[in-house]
């Protein structure tokens, strides 16, 4: 079994897989055959990221229930844990007493892309923004600054995941799914050199795969 540990003081901190944790064997799952050789094993199931993106989902309607929301996506690794959160809280929404009326931009695809955008949009809004992986948090704290100047009403992160890195900048997520050892990591839209956007589980490259599509 994985030795994940549930924090259960703060939301913010996320299933917590330990730095010793081995992984889960690739002959456990289903993975594209042109990947064979590539992995080193499944530090996440597809099954696990999807039970965890609807606690999140619930977590958040519980926080922003009945307040209508801009969610701002980092493409592209946020992209897939972007939608199916999307998704999972509409789900929600429509059998509860609350929701969250929802508009989407996902026009952030780089850092030094979104630094040029006008977002004045944002003004006087809720927004929510979707994050794939969190490492040393210098990117994100740059992005957040960049939106702060827009006036936004309230400003929530979401992360799929948080790597625990030297040097991180203690920009923790609001949202967290999964805190994770400093180890690379593709999958579930998270690339390398573009290749593993297909691949639905989360799992650790090997030495072979980063020689393979080396650039």
């Amino acid at each position: 079994m994985a030795e994940f540990a549930v924090q259960s003081e703060g939301r913010s901190e996320g299933i917590v897989i330990k730095d010793d944790w081995p992984g889960y064997s690739l002959d456990l799952f289903s993975y594209p055959a042109h990947y064979s050789g590539d992995l080193d094993c499944v530090i996440i199931p597809h099954g696990v990221i999807m039970d965890r993106t609807e606690r999140l989902a619930r977590n958040i309607m519980d926080d922003l229930g009945n307040h209508a929301i801009v969610v701002l996506c980092v493409l592209k690794g946020g992209y897939q844990f972007c939608a199916d959160l999307v998704d999972r809280i509409k789900d929600l929404s429509h059998n509860s007493n609350c929701t969250i009326p929802m508009t989407n931009d996902e026009s952030t695809e780089d850092l030094h892309i979104l630094g040029g955008e006008d977002l004045s949009f944002l003004a006087g809004k809720n927004v929510l923004v979707v994050e794939g992986i969190v490492g040393t948090g210098k990117t994100m704290k740059t992005l957040l600054k960049h939106v702060e100047a827009f006036g936004p009403k309230m400003i929530k992160v979401a992360g799929l995941l948080v790597k625990r890195v030297p040097h991180s900048s203690a920009c923790v997520p609001d949202y967290v799914g999964f805190e994770i050892p400093n180890r690379f990591v593709v999958g579930y839209a998270l690339d390398y050199n573009e290749y593993f956007r297909d691949l639905s589980h989360i799992c650790v490259i090997s030495d072979t795969g980063k020689m393979k599509y080396k650039i």
